[in-house]
């Protein structure tokens, strides 16, 4: 097996590409061992001293590191214990978590907003490792939650708020701006 490793936007963050699929279905994000215990390979990435984050997307992985640790030591740990994970065939996940998607409930702007989200905005930063998820739209305000390389990324203001909202306002007038929630 072999694993590529990628830089991502965000300085504390690097993507690692083993080749195959990691989730079937939607992401899981993780900031600590405690949420991490649905996903045994979350939680033998944590035991990595100075692991802050793990993100999982469909073919990647994204490892957020703490300020004082650095990728020349951890990134070697963190190969090893990806590797091991998938040559030994352990599940990635044991349950998977639930995904924002369209409800029949949804107006048509949100249902306008979260295609939009879906089809040009969570492809374009799964690139860089993160993901962006609709949590909500209030008062002309859409609400996203930033996961992976996206959560605690310098240019991530940038994103949301030169991109993500500029081109949801360009496609849905009602939208008056784009926030980040936890």
């Amino acid at each position: 097996m072999f694993i590529q490793t990628e830089a991502t936007p965000n300085p504390l963050t690097l993507k690692f590409i083993p080749g195959i699929p990691v989730m079937e279905t939607g992401t899981a994000f993780f900031t600590t061992v405690e949420d991490a215990k649905i996903s045994p390979l979350a939680v033998e990435l944590f035991r990595t001293s100075g692991v802050n984050a793990v993100f999982l997307g469909s073919d990647f992985i994204t490892i957020t590191r703490g300020t004082a640790e650095n990728w020349e030591t951890l990134k070697p740990q963190l190969l090893t214990a990806i590797m091991d994970h998938f040559v030994a065939g352990k599940p990635v996940m044991v349950s998977v978590g639930s995904v924002v998607a369209s409800d029949e409930n949804d107006s048509d702007v949100v249902k306008q907003i979260k295609e939009l989200i879906e089809t040009r905005v969570r492809p374009a930063v799964a690139q860089d490792g993160g993901d962006i998820i609709f949590r909500g739209f209030e008062d002309g305000i859409v609400l996203l939650e930033l996961h992976g390389s996206c959560s605690g990324c310098p240019s991530s203001t940038v994103t949301l708020k030169n991109g993500i909202e500029t081109m949801l306002k360009h496609y849905v007038p009602e939208v008056i701006a784009v926030e980040a929630v936890m």
